[in-house]
């Protein structure tokens, strides 16, 4: 366990691995954020949330009950995730909907995937292997595993893992010029 700075909202039964940094100004409660991992500033992590080895979370983020990000994910800043595909403030009878009230729907980001700043990404989907999300992009469905996806709703630019690796090559000579 790491022990929560001044602030850091960290509780105890949160679970972070070796080698992890943790930024000020996160809330992470009930939560599980694996080894060598890079958490930004005003993050929130839900409890029954998780977060694999090797991933970058960047600021902003909201990652909700429900999400499970495994290894070497990238996730940029202001990612929201959702878990419930009907949200309601009251129950029928008008009272404030409590725990109870309501079902998680659970999402699922596969190693090696990568998430555009300022993407929202709906419950009840799977984020395939090494497949890339587009800033601002809404997914309302699975991504294939090595897809390219962007635009509100997330459509399919590009299909297979050898556009992932034609992308990050396209990406390392931006960097050049």
């Amino acid at each position: 366990m790491i022990k929560a700075g001044p602030l850091q909202k960290i509780s105890p039964d949160v679970e972070i691995g070796e080698g992890t940094y943790v930024a000020d100004f996160v809330n992470l409660y009930g939560c599980k954020v694996g080894a060598n991992s890079k958490i930004g500033t005003f993050v929130e992590i839900q409890k029954n949330a998780s977060v694999g080895d090797r991933c970058k979370i960047s600021s902003h983020t909201f990652i909700c009950e429900g999400v499970k990000i495994e290894d070497e994910v990238f996730v940029g800043h202001g990612v929201v995730f959702i878990n419930d595909p009907v949200p309601r403030a009251t129950t029928a009878g008008g009272g404030l909907q409590t725990e109870a009230d309501w079902k998680v729907h659970p999402t699922l980001v596969k190693r090696g995937a990568s998430i555009g700043s300022g993407a929202v990404i709906l419950c009840n989907v799977t984020i395939g292997e090494g497949a890339l999300v587009g800033a601002g992009a809404v997914v309302t469905r699975d991504v294939p595993a090595g897809a390219v996806v962007a635009g509100n709703p997330a459509r399919i630019l590009k299909k297979d893992v050898a556009a992932r690796e034609a992308h990050d090559e396209e990406g390392a000579q931006c960097l050049r010029r």
